[in-house]
């Protein structure tokens, strides 16, 4: 006589476990459903600095065209997306047709939220760097700075890049080298280089230096080079670079 054999009186463990999780991202605001239009204004401020993106995943915003009765190219602003380095996953905000048209395009649809200013005393505060294309709002949140210390003179053609960062620089930058933050830039000695703050769109960013003689200074895309002379009161002595409006503001330290 055959005899089944009894099931396991012990459950196997489950391989997996599912919990929330939220990720940084990038939110790309449309401003118009003209997407040759949106499609060359990404390219001509994008394709050139190829390090501007590192595979972030891209949130489409649709809230300010969902009135738009136009149809969204969403196949051919994910293809000018993804060459520029980015991971597009959902769109936000849209109508149903619209993002009907997303989800034949392989995005998911994201839960509308609405804005919220990061608690002083959170744990993981976050700094919002915004930028603006023309049609195009491309606004990034990222966690707060990290710190990057040069401690060797940096010559003629080197160049150090702060990603995601401050950087602090407790030597001479020379003309002809170039410092750049996404964070601020501190430079605790000669600054006659170039010196770039805020480079992914932080106009909160400033640039302090303890002798400024600099060749270029540019916050946020902002920038004055040494055709303009340095106010007398700041040529050769500590000194701050910071962003007003659309002006940049050269002072002593301790100003502002």
């Amino acid at each position: 006589m055959a005899f089944e054999t009894p099931p396991s009186q012990t459950a196997s463990p489950v391989p997996f476990e599912l919990k929330s999780a939220t990720l940084p991202a990038v939110a790309l605001m449309l401003k118009t459903s003209d997407m040759y239009s949106i499609r060359q204004a990404l390219t001509e401020r994008f394709a050139h600095e190829p390090d501007f993106f590192d595979n972030d995943p891209i949130l489409i915003d649709l809230s300010a065209v969902r009135e738009d009765s136009a149809a969204i190219d969403f196949p051919g602003l994910l293809s000018t997306l993804r060459s520029l380095k980015t991971t597009p996953v959902a769109v936000r905000g849209g109508n149903a047709v619209q993002t009907e048209f997303a989800r034949a395009a392989g995005l998911s649809v994201a839960p509308e939220v609405s804005a919220r200013v990061p608690s002083q005393a959170s744990e993981s505060p976050s700094v919002q760097i915004r930028e603006v294309v023309r049609e195009v709002e491309v606004i990034r949140e990222v966690p707060a700075a990290q710190t990057v210390l040069i401690d060797k003179p940096l010559r003629s053609g080197q160049q150090v890049y702060a990603r995601g960062a401050d950087l602090i620089v407790m030597t001479v930058v020379n003309f002809g080298a170039e410092v750049i933050a996404d964070g601020h830039v501190h430079v605790y000695a000669p600054l006659r280089g170039r010196a770039i703050a805020g480079a992914r769109g932080n106009a909160n960013a400033r640039i302090f230096a303890q002798n400024m003689q600099a060749q270029l200074v540019s916050i946020a895309g902002i920038y004055r080079t040494a055709e303009n002379e340095l106010p007398a009161d700041v040529a050769g002595r500590p000194a701050q670079v910071r962003l007003e409006g659309e002006r940049l503001i050269i002072e002593p330290m301790g100003n502002g």
